[in-house]
């Protein structure tokens, strides 16, 4: 008793006053469900795809984006994903050709150019956008990769992604108005 470690370590206080500490654990209760349509973030249609029960109870199932994941269900996924496949399939194609048309594109925009050289404004996705749209091509504003806006004069290039496995580079022209001038008097 003279080591006040040995005092707490006995076996008599051990075996009498120690306990183990218990484990508490919450259990979420899961569901399995298979997916009836795109879903940002959990899936796309014909995925099985494991979600909170009550997710699954109150939203996903009423809502009719999916339903139970059993064995006759998932006979139906088949189907399901054959629908998927050939959708995927026509969505790249069309993207590709969508590519091909950004790739032809060369827009031009006019910036104002002060005396010592630098822009009144800039070029930014936005104002890209726009471009496309009146060119007849619809995409996704966020699909243009542009780093920053462009506040200079000439050519640059912006990737512009149409679809995730599908990206093009459009040029794009920004000139001041005298050189628009010049430009159409050299014509």
């Amino acid at each position: 008793m003279d080591d006040p470690q040995n005092y707490f370590l006995t076996d008599s206080t051990v075996s009498t006053n120690f306990r183990a500490p218990q484990q508490h654990f919450t259990v979420m209760a899961t569901a399995q469900v298979i997916l009836k349509e795109k879903i940002e973030g959990l899936g796309a249609e014909s995925d099985v795809v494991k979600v909170r029960a009550g997710y699954a109870r109150n939203f996903l199932i009423p809502q009719g984006k999916a339903f139970e994941a059993t064995r006759a269900n998932l006979r139906y996924v088949n189907a399901l994903k054959a629908v998927r496949a050939k959708r995927e399939a026509e969505e790249l194609a069309t993207a590709q050709e969508v590519a091909a048309k950004i790739a032809k594109l060369r827009p031009k925009f006019t910036l104002e150019i002060g005396q010592d050289g630098r822009a009144f404004g800039s070029v930014t996705s936005i104002d890209i956008h726009r471009e496309l749209e009146a060119a007849g091509i619809v995409i996704d504003r966020h699909g243009i990769e542009l780093e920053k806006p462009i506040k200079k004069s000439g050519k640059s290039d912006v990737n512009v992604r149409v679809h995730p496995q599908v990206s093009t580079i459009l040029t794009i022209n920004v000139v001041a108005p005298k050189d628009e001038k010049e430009e159409a008097a050299a014509e």
